[in-house]
């Protein structure tokens, strides 16, 4: 049977549309006790993005720490935050940041409405009841998070997603014009991490045309801005992070996310860094992919971490190697329904150790 997967109903895009989100919410506030929950990276607290935020009466600024990966700890410490600020639900939440403030303000959305802890919902199609409405407003540009139907969390056992229709954002505002001033370094990874869906989901078994038509032109989009020089750069990759999203939404990644999860669970590695790490030593799975992402890298300075591994235990090293594995999907679509016999503990172990 053919998955029926719902998208965002609702996309603002271009520079200055920003201006635009009093408007959008104006239509969430029913009455005089309603109020918008801004989920907001602290990066930008006292900053100017804060100060333009359209607050407007009982109105809560919510800023959240992205230091570390979004712990399910943390979604519903935020979640008991908000329930405890007023006695009726927000009217709406709106994330603002990148990939990891988005998920955080997905996670939120979703807990408000359904009971227990967030970890209880890490997997697929787990929530019962809709979210609260939501709306993101991306700072970075690469992790799809803004079209994607899923929120990455590290719970106490396990670094899996929140996977449902309902994690889907209610609106998107791109703004071009909010990605000046990203450090290059972040820049650059989140971008591949978009660049790494590309290779991944047109790479994989679970191609199709429609995932083909979006990974194509999110590649094509990712080499504009990563090896040309383009003055609307940052709408570029605004666009392909939206077409990234939507290919791996029919298909699936592969063996670079599996691996990256790993990574970040035992080590605390933030996602597009850990993806470059882990994607630049699989010249084997993804060769001409590998070769055009070290291109990029050299074209935009950029040196990764080296030997991140070599001081893990046995019992870490394991626990990485079990974090990955347990990604089926993931392997299936890279290597095909017999890949356990393909991608073994062993060979995967080999692969972290050289990391």
């Amino acid at each position: 049977m053919y998955r029926n997967f719902s998208i965002v109903p609702k996309i603002i895009f271009g520079r200055g549309s920003f201006n635009q989100l009093d408007d959008v919410l104006a239509e969430q506030r029913v009455g005089p006790e309603s109020y918008i929950a801004f989920v907001i990276d602290d990066v930008f607290v006292g900053k100017p993005l804060e100060k333009r935020l359209p607050t407007r009466g009982k109105d809560l600024v919510l800023p959240v720490n992205v230091a570390d990966e979004p712990k399910t700890s943390y979604i519903d410490k935020l979640v008991a935050q908000i329930k405890a600020y007023a006695p009726a639900l927000p009217a709406g939440i709106v994330g603002i940041g990148g990939g990891a403030a988005m998920d955080i303000a997905k996670a939120v959305s979703l807990l408000l409405t359904n009971p227990g802890s967030s970890a209880d919902y890490q997997g697929w199609d787990l929530i019962k009841n809709p979210a609260v409405y939501h709306a993101a407003v991306p700072t970075l540009a690469g992790t799809g998070a803004e079209i994607s139907r899923t929120c990455i969390l590290t719970g106490p056992d396990k670094k899996l997603g929140i996977n449902s229709d309902y994690t889907l954002y209610n609106q998107i505002l791109f703004d071009p014009e909010l990605l000046v001033g990203v450090p290059k370094d972040q820049w650059f990874y989140t971008g591949m991490d978009c660049y790494i869906h590309d290779i991944e989901s047109l790479n994989g078994k679970f191609i199709n045309a429609f995932s083909m038509a979006y990974g194509e032109k999110s590649r094509e989009l990712c080499r504009q801005v990563f090896l040309g020089d383009y003055e609307d750069a940052a709408d570029r990759l605004m666009m392909a992070s939206y077409f990234g999203g939507m290919s791996i939404a029919y298909s699936q990644v592969g063996a670079c996310h599996a691996l990256s999860y790993g990574l970040s669970y035992v080590l605390g590695i933030h996602h597009g860094i850990g993806c470059c790490i882990a994607f630049d030593y699989l010249e084997d799975i993804y060769p001409e992919g590998v070769a055009e992402f070290r291109k990029m890298m050299e074209r935009h300075q950029i040196s990764l971490p080296r030997g991140l591994t070599k001081n893990l235990d046995q019992a870490q090293l394991d626990k990485m190697v079990k974090t990955a594995l347990n990604l089926n999907p993931l392997w299936e679509n890279c290597l095909g329904p017999d890949w356990k016999s393909i991608m073994t503990p062993e060979k995967t172990l080999a692969l972290y150790k050289k990391m």
